[in-house]
Parts: C-alpha cells; structure tokens; sequence
C-alpha cells in the first residue's frame, strides 16, 4: 500500500513554493492525464458521451465524502448558482441570517432578489443571533479571507431550536475537514481548491423531500431519463437532487473524477493532520517573528493582517500567496512541506 508521502511525490512536482490553496489547488498528474484524454476525444471527432459516467461517479465520490446519499447530491458550475437556487425558493419578505464579509456567492443572491431581509452579524454571533421569524442562516464552513471555522454544531442546534434551516458553503473545508452533511439542510462546495479539481463543478445537497426547492434553471440533464428529455419541456423531473443539475462540463467532471479518487485514496483525515501540522507551524513562526496572525485555530488557512502587499515580491520570489483584505493569506495543503513553511517565514523575517 502507497504511503501519504509516495502518492503525493507521484501526483505533485510543484516549480515554485505554492501556499494558495484556498485561492485553486494544484492539479494532480492523474487529473492532468484524464483531461488530457477527455479533450483528445473532441479532437478526435469521437463521442463524449462516455464522459457522462464522470459525472455520476464524482457525485457519488462527493456523497461518499459528505456522508450522504447520492440521491441527494446535485450538481452544478458555482456555488452562486446555488445560492440562488435557494434564494428563489424564499418568501418575500424572509429573513436570512448570514456573516459578516463572508465570501460574496454566499451572500449576493440574497441580495439581488430584492425583497428579503438580510442580516449580517459577526462570525462568533451566528448562532445566538438566530432567532424566531429567522427562516434561513447561511455561512462558510471556513472563512475564505482568514480560515476561521464557523460554530457548526452550535447553529445546528440554534437553527433547530428557532425552525430555520441552513445552508453552509464548504468550499474551503470539503477535502481537509470531515464533513457531514446530514447535519443541514443545503450544503455546497465547489471542488477546485481542497479537492484538488478543475474549475467547473460545483456540489449541492438536499433534503430528501427538496426542502421547497424548485429547479427553476432545469433543462434537460434534471429530467428522470434525460435522453428523452431534450425536446420540448421536460415532462418528468428526476426523482432525486438530479432535478436541480445544470448542464456539466464534461472535461471538467472527467479531471475531477481522478481527483476525488485520489483523495478518497489518501483520506480526509490523513490530509487534515497534515494540513493543520503545517499551519501550527507557521503561526508559531510568525509568533517568534512577533507577528499575529487572525485567531483561526484548526484551519490550514492562516491570514496575517497588514502583509498583504507583500505578496508581489513573494510571487517573485517563488512563493504564492495571496493578498486578501490587506493580510496576506497562506494556505497549507497535502503537497506542501516543512520546508514550504519555513521559506516563507525566511522570506518574512528578511
């Protein structure tokens, strides 16, 4: 059986010091192959139909991941478009409980419909700020700016206690952290940052019953047997969270799958020891450097306020970082190394 390390030197060879993980992920060089082969079937002029079965097993990948059914995964591009799946499915004049400075596709589709009432609090008030009339909490598992960890668990238990129901983005947990779905009620992760994927897909869980969604962006792949739905309307729905798939990218579900395979290989729990290893290491570098990053305990995210714009000369450096809201945002992810993090430290303390 291949260690954490052998499988990671086969998939990896990196050519600079890369700690941006939570911006996209390094491709693997199994996801590279298998795009490679989906792209040479256009250009051969051979069907890609074939490609459709991609889809089907990175779904039951992602449910496997999150702990669910597969009937209840959907699939789409971005997770916008599924925030404003959910949006749609409000009343007027609902409440939606969110975070403050969370990331925007979490947040925007609320927004722009116009007639809802959106709250914003801070991130270590969401559960105590869920209250009764509250009809639904959106938030980040993670936070994309800094890597602070919602309170999952205690605006469960709030949300129930009031009759509001969730939705948490995992976008920028799903690979590193365990993640169990069942515990919301609408989940959504795309996969191009912690698994490891192409951009283009993007996950949706559902209650069983569809918690009052309607797929008002069906088209034909959200029928029960899509090939004889792609004229005309569709006259019957798919009977599970497939009602609310959009058209896929097929290359990108034909790179994906490769990559959820491998991270099931590895494990979830493997990756998250070493990410957060790496992490700690780095907050008690930047300690020794007298400076303090933003408290995100148990994140591979770890955000250093008022560096930022140094993440020009890193680049030129060799080291990808980003720059987000002023801080300068490291991310740490299973194909980084001790070394990855003590060059950066160097590189701050020059």
């Amino acid at each position: 059986m291949e260690t954490f390390e052998s499988l990671v030197r086969a998939e990896f060879t990196p050519k600079n010091t890369y700690l941006n993980t939570a911006s996209n992920a390094l491709l693997p060089a199994r996801t590279v192959a298998a795009l490679r082969d989906a792209v040479r079937l256009r250009a051969e002029g051979r069907s890609v139909d074939p490609l459709f079965a991609d889809v089907e097993a990175c779904r039951a990948a992602y449910a496997r991941l999150v702990g669910v059914p597969v009937e209840r995964v959907a699939t789409g591009a971005t997770v916008a478009l599924h925030t404003a799946l959910i949006a749609a499915s409000l009343q007027p004049g609902a409440e939606v409980l969110t975070v403050e400075e969370d990331f925007t596709s979490v947040l925007n589709p609320f927004h722009t419909r116009g007639d809802l009432k959106v709250r914003a609090v801070p991130l270590e008030r969401l559960a105590d700020s869920v209250r009764p009339g509250t009809a639904l909490v959106a938030v980040s598992a993670a936070q994309s700016a800094d890597g602070r960890i919602a309170d999952l668990p205690a605006l469960r238990e709030a949300a129930r206690a009031h009759g509001a129901r969730t939705y948490v983005d995992f976008s920028q947990a799903a690979g590193w952290l365990p993640v169990e779905a069942d515990a919301f009620d609408y989940s959504v992760s795309i996969t191009y940052k912690w698994l490891l994927g192409p951009h283009g897909a993007a996950f949706l869980v559902v209650p069983e019953d569809f918690g009052d969604l309607t797929p008002v962006q069906a088209s034909w792949v959200a029928g029960e047997h899509p090939w004889d739905s792609c004229y005309g309307p569709v006259t019957e729905l798919a009977h599970s969270a497939r009602r609310f798939d959009s058209s896929p990218a097929l290359f990108t579900y034909a790179g994906l799958r490769a990559s959820l395979e491998l991270v099931e290989e590895i494990g979830v729990d493997a990756v998250r020891t070493h990410d957060l290893a790496l992490a700690d290491r780095f907050r008690e570098g930047l300690a020794g450097l007298g400076r303090t990053p933003v408290p995100s305990p148990g994140s591979p995210i770890v955000s250093v306020p008022g560096l930022g714009r140094l993440q020009p000369e890193l680049a030129e450096a060799g080291i990808q970082v980003s720059n987000r809201a002023g801080h300068l945002r490291a991310s740490f992810h299973l194909y980084n190394t001790v070394a990855d993090v003590d060059r950066l430290l160097d590189a701050l303390s020059a």
